[in-house]
């Protein structure tokens, strides 16, 4: 009975281990199986468009007045009174110091008697020549006396001519111990008080007037990139920009009010430097601006017409120094792109050489693709791609350059340009 089980419940137990055995292959064959592909990387690209731009150059430079006057004796004498306000407005013509005149005084009542004493004689010598000439008709005087009555009365004339004009000068130098303005402005200290001698033109001004509305603003630029932007304007890549408002920046960065308009160039280039002096009017209603004052410019000094601009973050630098650019193709691949740089314009990079209009350039996204991945590009907002924030200085984009990892070429967070708004066309 015992054997009689067990020979039936032998194969029931082979089907079951056969059925485990199929059970376990069948997963086996399963998981040997190829995963499903990975989608592909997402990026976000920028579309280029030509556009026309305004190339601009930040330049250093220095606060001076429009006018400026220093205030000087033109005679000699006591300082009486100053008659103004240390750091207040004078008017041109204004009273600004009193001097002890009275030397001055008697010596124009001396020069007003001496005139009329000259025209008393001038009279009668008048009355003179007139009854000579009379007699001289009849023959009573010889010709000798009336030629000498004549002369007397020229010489009668030119006395009085004298006179008036030693009366006109001492009136002259007794006005000037009455010290005034010479310009209207704002004066400064005074550096004589009440007491005080003073010597015609001497050395040191009693005060200075300095006009500060409209004031200058005198810049320096290199003349090599004065020669580089005419040879590009020589060329055609560029034309000249003309009454472009200047910008004005403060010593702490931010920009100034009111805008200034460029006057002047200077025709000579200083030696030591090698830069030439730009001079911009300011308008300065509120006297934020002061003499000596540091500042810096932003001057327009050209127009680009067809110009591809590139957000900073989509160009980047590899070790060589070689500027290079990720674009996505018409069949969706990227492609690492060599491009030229010229100079930084906001928060983007103008484009020399290397992209053309309708380029599709990656801007995020980057640290995901190399060369000749095929990707899903999606477009930058609008206003992103348009954001006109000024780059920091040196051109270093503001969180650096997203770049690709293990990418063909290495690629480097390192701008393409050191310098801020270098020369333009410096490559």
């Amino acid at each position: 009975m015992p054997s009689s089980f067990a020979s039936r419940r032998a194969p029931l137990f082979f089907l079951v281990a056969a059925a485990l055995a199929l059970s376990a292959c069948g997963d086996e064959s399963a998981s040997g199986a190829a995963p499903p592909a990975p989608p592909p990387p997402q990026v976000t690209v920028v579309t280029l468009t030509p556009q026309q731009v305004t190339l601009t150059r930040e330049l250093p430079g220095r606060v001076n007045p429009y006018l400026i006057a220093e205030v000087r004796p033109q005679v000699n004498g006591i300082v009486e009174q100053r008659l103004f306000t240390e750091g207040g407005e004078v008017k041109g013509g204004q009273a600004l110091y009193q001097l002890d005149d009275a030397t001055y005084k008697a010596n124009h009542a001396s020069a007003k008697a001496t005139l009329a004493r000259a025209k008393a004689s001038l009279e009668s010598a008048r009355l003179t020549a007139r009854r000579t000439a009379g007699l001289a008709k009849i023959d009573a005087v010889s010709k000798q006396q009336n030629e000498d009555a004549t002369a007397a009365l020229r010489l009668a004339e030119a006395d009085v001519a004298a006179a008036e004009a030693a009366l006109q000068s001492a009136e002259v130098t007794l006005g000037r111990a009455r010290i005034t303005a010479p310009i209207s402005g704002q004066i400064g200290k005074s550096s004589v008080t009440a007491g005080a001698l003073v010597t015609a033109n001497q050395a040191q001004p009693l005060a200075t007037i300095q006009q500060l509305d409209p004031i200058y603003v005198d810049l320096t630029q290199s003349s090599s990139e004065l020669l580089q932007l005419r040879r590009e304007v020589e060329a055609g890549r560029v034309t000249g920009a003309r009454d472009v408002p200047v910008t004005i920046l403060l010593e702490d960065g931010t920009p100034y009010s009111r805008s200034g308009k460029l006057t002047f160039a200077d025709v000579t280039v200083d030696p030591a430097t090698g830069s030439f002096l730009l001079r911009v009017e300011v308008p300065n209603p509120e006297k934020l601006l002061l003499p000596g004052m540091y500042v810096r410019a932003v001057v327009s000094n050209a127009q680009r017409s067809n110009a591809l601009l590139v957000p900073q973050q989509g160009i980047a630098r590899d070790p060589k120094g070689s500027t290079t650019a990720m674009v996505v193709d018409k069949d969706g691949k990227v492609e690492l792109r060599p491009v030229i740089v010229n100079r930084t314009i906001g928060d983007k990079w103008l484009i020399d050489e290397g992209l053309v209009g309708g380029d599709r350039v990656v801007v995020e996204g980057l640290q995901k693709i190399r060369p000749g991945v095929a990707v899903e590009a999606t477009e930058a907002p609008a206003n992103e791609a348009a954001n006109p924030q000024a780059a920091p200085a040196g051109g270093v984009p503001p969180n650096g350059a997203a770049q690709p990892e293990g990418s063909a070429a290495t690629q480097s967070a390192e701008p393409a340009s050191a310098q801020p708004e270098t020369a333009p066309g410096a490559r």
